[in-house]
C-alpha cells in the first residue's frame, strides 16, 4: 500500500532544501547513522530490514512521454532500498502496472536474491485466487515470492487455505493477509485469530492509530509478523506537519532529520511492529526512510511524548 504527498517536498528536513543534496551526500549520512534495524519474523526467525517500500501508484505511473524518466527514477528507488541495507518490496494484483514495472526494474537491476518480494491476489473462490496468484508471478518474472498475502478480506470465516497451498508448493514462503479500510476491523480480527497468518498488514500512522488497540496485539499473540501501511496517512501527516519545525528533542534523542523519520520512528517503537512499508517516489525519499531504521527507537514514554507534539500541532 502506497502513501505519498506531495507536501513531502515542503515538509522533508534534509538540510537548507533536499534538492540542494546530492544523493551521495544523503547516503553518507544514513550510512553514518548505522545500520538498518532487523526484526525477527516469529515463524521462521528469519530477520527482515524494518524498513521496505509501498508500490501503489508510485509505480502505476502512465505511459507516456515521461514514462522512460519515471522508470529510471523507479530503478534508482530499489537500487537505494537495497544500498541501504532494505529489501522488502510490497505490491498487489489491484496496483495497475506496478507489478508488471516492479518485475522489470529486478530482472534488470538483477536484484531478485535481494529482494523480500511481497504481493496480493484478490478475494475469490480457490480458482480465481490461483489465477490471480499465476498472473503475479508471471508480471513479477519470478516463480515465487517470499510472501503471498489475501488483500483485504471482509468476511469474518475467510480461509486461507489456497495460499497455505502455494506455500507447501514452494512458491511462496510466507502466507499472510492485509488490509487498509476501519470498518473491515472486526472481520479482520476474526480471520486473524482464526486463520494464524505467518504475516498481517495494516494500516496504522499518527494519523490513523485505530488498529493499535485491538488488531497489532492480537497479530503479535498468534505469533504473526506485522507490516504496517500507509505511515503517512494518505499524506495528512505532511499536511499537518507542512512548515513545522522538527523538536529539538525528537532530533537529540532519536536522531531524526526529517518529519518521515518521526512518523517511522513512532511507528517502530510499537513492540508488535516487524516492518513498516511507505510509498516512495524519490531516491533522496527512500534514503530518508532508512534512516528511520537506524539507530534509537522510541519506548512507549517517548512515544507518547511524539503523539501528543503531533497532536497539538
Amino acid at each position: 500500500m502506497t502513501d505519498i504527498s506531495l507536501s513531502r517536498r515542503h515538509a522533508i528536513a534534509l538540510g537548507a532544501a533536499a534538492g540542494a543534496i546530492s544523493l551521495s551526500s544523503l547516503r553518507a549520512l544514513a550510512q553514518a547513522a548505522g545500520a538498518v534495524e532487523k526484526r525477527r519474523i516469529p515463524v521462521s526467525g528469519e530477520m527482515l530490514p524494518v524498513i521496505g517500500i509501498g508500490t501503489a501508484l508510485i509505480f502505476e505511473f502512465p505511459q507516456d512521454d515521461k514514462a522512460a524518466a519515471t522508470m529510471a527514477e523507479r530503478a534508482a528507488v530499489l537500487q537505494e532500498l537495497v544500498k541501504g541495507g532494505g529489501s522488502l518490496v510490497d505490491t498487489a494484483y489491484s496496483y495497475g502496472a506496478a507489478e508488471e514495472r516492479i518485475g522489470i526494474l529486478i530482472e534488470q537491476l538483477g536484484l531478485r536474491d535481494r529482494i523480500f518480494l511481497a504481493t496480493k491476489a484478490r478475494v475469490d473462490k480457490a480458482a480465481g485466487t490461483i489465477a490471480s496468484f499465476e498472473r503475479s508471478l508471471k508480471l513479477l518474472r519470478t516463480n515465487r515470492v517470499e510472501l503471498m498475502q489475501l488483500h483485504n478480506p471482509k468476511d469474518p470465516n475467510q480461509d486461507l487455505e489456497p495460499y497455505r497451498e502455494f506455500k507447501k508448493q514452494g512458491r511462496a514462503k510466507y502466507i499472510g493477509f492485509s488490509s487498509s479500510f476501519d470498518r473491515d476491523y472486526g472481520a479482520v480480527e476474526d480471520v486473524l485469530k482464526k486463520q494464524k497468518p505467518d504475516f498481517f498488514q495494516i494500516d496504522y500512522s499518527m494519523v490513523d492509530r485505530n488498529s493499535e488497540e485491538r488488531l497489532i496485539p492480537a497479530a503479535r499473540d498468534i505469533g504473526a509478523a506485522v507490516l504496517t501501511n500507509l505511515p503517512f496517512g494518505r499524506g495528512k501527516f505532511f499536511q499537518k506537519v507542512r512548515g513545522k519545525p522538527l523538536p529539538e528533542w525528537a532530533t537529540k534523542e532519536l536522531g531524526v532529520t526529517s518529519w518521515a523519520q518521526y512518523s517511522l520512528k513512532w511507528a517502530l517503537g510499537n513492540p508488535g511492529v516487524t516492518a513498516v512499508i511507505p510509498g516512495t517516489d524519490k531516491p533522496e525519499f527512500m534514503i530518508d526512510n532508512l534512516k528511520a531504521g537506524t539507530g534509537a527507537m522510541p519506548d512507549a514514554a517517548m512515544r507518547k511524548k511524539m503523539v501528543e507534539h503531533f497532536d497539538a500541532l
